[in-house]
């Protein structure tokens, strides 16, 4: 009735009978032999477990060290908070735990099995935590820890478990956090960890976290007291108040660095010019909320100890600029740039307040306000000026630049780009008449600057102080402008023309030639006219001295050029010659030349360079660090893999 099958028989119990009972339907055979419980419910084993949060906090610190805090951290997510939240004057000195070594020491049984539990709890990556060895090889030059957390790695895990990881070594020294995990992104709540597990955190970079507001900003306040430096970047949920927080409660901070924070404003500046006696360094960029109110309150109450001030994007007037030229008496190093409200009153009340007696270094960039006038008050009202660099100031003239360099007796390195009022007039001007301490002359993209006919022009007296000499990109600059330079500037030993097309053999050959201290580093890259007469007078007028050589395009460039280098330059060390037409006869005179330490050679894009050239580039490689072929046509697959199996000490862009 219940089979149709008579073969089944076998399965009712008892055999041979026509009366069944019982039916069994097969089975397997039981792995695990356990007593049959007629009643009543299983007995479950006791667990740590069902311990509240509040006794295995009184648990955990009692544990004896490091490394078993690390093991119980690893066990599960709500082990590694609670072992995240306690501060280390929490944790009960080694007297305690002492207590328990007798009784693990006289049951084995017990030692066994923490020591096999032990090696169980181990960090994995799997779960978003490493092992304490791997997790902080990053050491600083003063011996601090130091973390950075990009992306997907920065979560409240492994923030919680870095602090656990390093509370016996006195925490993190250094921590840094760009972006967060877009699913478990961080929170306060890793702020909160890091805050009680490294006391003694001196460096907070914090970049782009929304998640990130004032709660964890003011964990960070309550329980790091050494920070130093803050670093806040496009953090829009911290207000003043938490950066307020960091300023009442960190004395030691010397650095702060707030950028695109849009709800950052006046007050926070004001709390960090009253509260914090160490402050250096300020960088504030692109805050809407802050006005003249922030910036006049932080320089009238730090500007006796700022040393470093960067203003970007602010909505800040000519006040701001007053202030701070009257009451930056320690600033050294000033950058303004995008400051769209400041006018011409504003730089020349700044450099009449007589306040910047000690700055050295001054960045203007994109100002409009800058002008002849301001610029001249500035120079007057600098006199340890050494370093300036003005950037698309497009109403400063040749008047107001020559007036300025007059003034600013102490100046060392001039730089402007973009500035195209200014012509060679006031270029030569400076270098004629005034700066006899300039030693660096920098010009890049100054479409102003045009040759003009100075004729027999006197010179009445040499810049023997300038060494370095940089015209990028400016088209109207040409061999009669450079011919003047020479005759000018009689001790270069840095020359950098490139981008230069408009000039030739003729201009460059004289600068070439009047200098008498020996060039160093040259740099010609696409100045596409040039041929090898300017890289042979070069290669042996200054062979013994030139250090770099950089012919990047030049396509008139040939094998005569090397062969001219390989006799005469016996200390360079970095050459390139990308995209000029060599051939592998010029790659072979290099490697005949005995006297040659060529570290760097770039050969990218010389599509006349073929497989032939392997046996003179392994003789190369010996000294070689970087070799780039990138682009080499005539150089097979095979012939660089050779390369990267002989020359595997150097690094090969391929």
């Amino acid at each position: 009735m219940f089979l149709p099958n008579p073969k089944d028989s076998s399965l009712f119990l008892p055999h041979g009978s026509s009366h069944v009972d019982v039916y069994f339907m097969p089975r397997k055979r039981s792995r695990i032999s356990a007593p049959f419980v007629v009643s009543g419910e299983p007995k479950q084993q006791p667990s740590i477990e069902v311990l509240p949060d509040e006794c295995l906090f009184e648990v955990f610190r009692r544990l004896p060290g490091g490394q078993e805090r690390s093991a119980c951290a690893s066990v599960s997510k709500r082990w590694l908070m609670l072992l995240s939240s306690i501060r280390r004057d929490e944790i009960c000195n080694s007297k305690i735990v002492q207590s328990v070594e007798p009784e693990i020491q006289s049951n084995p049984q017990k030692a066994n099995d923490f020591s096999e539990t032990k090696q169980k709890c181990e960090f994995d990556d799997s779960n978003g935590i490493k092992s304490e060895d791997e997790e902080f090889q990053e050491t600083d030059a003063q011996g601090c820890l130091s973390r950075c957390l990009e992306g997907k790695n920065a979560t409240d895990v492994r923030l919680a478990a870095i602090a656990v990881g390093t509370a016996s070594r006195g925490g993190l020294g250094k921590l840094s956090i760009r972006g967060s995990n877009s699913t478990r992104g961080l929170t306060n709540l890793g702020l909160k960890a890091v805050s009680r597990g490294c006391p003694d955190l001196q460096v907070l970079s914090l970049w782009n976290l929304s998640s990130i507001g004032d709660e964890g900003l003011c964990e960070i306040a309550s329980g790091c007291h050494l920070l130093q430096k803050i670093d806040l970047c496009h953090c829009p949920g911290i207000t003043d108040e938490g950066l307020i927080a960091i300023a009442k409660n960190c004395p030691n901070l010397m650095s702060v660095t707030v950028e695109s924070c849009s709800n950052i404003g006046n007050e926070s500046l004001q709390a960090l010019g009253r509260n914090c006696p160490n402050l250096k360094y300020i960088t504030v960029k692109n805050c809407p909320l802050v006005s003249d109110q922030g910036i006049a309150s932080l320089f009238s109450s730090a500007g006796h100890i700022l040393t470093n001030a960067k203003l970007q994007a602010l909505n800040i007037s000519d006040v701001s600029l007053a202030v701070i030229g009257h009451y930056g008496s320690a600033l050294t190093d000033l950058t303004l740039i995008g400051l769209e409200n400041v006018n011409e009153r504003g730089f020349w009340v700044m450099g009449k307040g007589q306040g910047l007696q000690k700055l050295r270094s001054l960045s203007i960039t994109a100002c409009k306000g800058v002008s002849d006038l301001g610029i001249e008050a500035v120079g007057k009202g600098c006199p340890d000026l050494k370093m300036i660099a003005l950037r698309k100031c497009l109403l400063v003239s040749d008047r107001g630049l020559v007036s300025f360099a007059k003034a600013a007796e102490s100046l060392e390195s001039l730089q402007l780009e973009e500035c195209h009022r200014i012509t060679q007039y006031g270029i030569f001007g400076i270098l004629a008449n005034c700066c006899k301490k300039l030693k660096a002359l920098a010009l890049a993209n100054c479409l102003g600057i045009q040759d003009l006919d100075f004729g027999g022009l006197p010179l009445t007296s040499l810049c023997l102080s300038l060494r370095s000499l940089t015209i990028r990109n400016c088209p109207g600059f040409g061999d009669a402008g450079l011919g003047l330079l020479g005759r000018l500037c009689p001790k270069l030993t840095q020359v950098d023309l490139s981008g230069l097309q408009g000039i030739t053999d003729a201009g460059v050959l004289p600068l070439v030639q009047c200098s008498e201290a020996g060039l160093v580093k040259v740099n010609l890259s696409e100045c596409v006219n040039l041929t090898d007469n300017v890289v042979t007078a070069i290669a042996k007028l200054h062979g013994e001295t030139l250090e770099f050589l950089n012919l990047d395009g030049c396509k008139y460039v040939t094998d005569v050029s090397l062969m001219a280098i390989a006799r005469n330059c016996t200390v360079i060390t970095e050459l390139d010659v990308s995209r000029c037409g060599i051939t592998d006869s010029g790659i072979a005179a290099l490697a005949a030349a005995e006297q040659i330490s060529l570290q760097i050679l770039s050969l990218g894009g010389c599509f006349l360079v073929s497989d032939e050239s392997l046996p003179f580039l392994v003789v190369l490689g010996k000294n070689l660090v970087g070799l780039n072929i990138q682009h080499c046509r005539g150089i097979s697959f095979a012939t660089v893999d050779l390369l990267l199996d002989q020359l595997w000490r150097c690094d090969i862009l391929s």
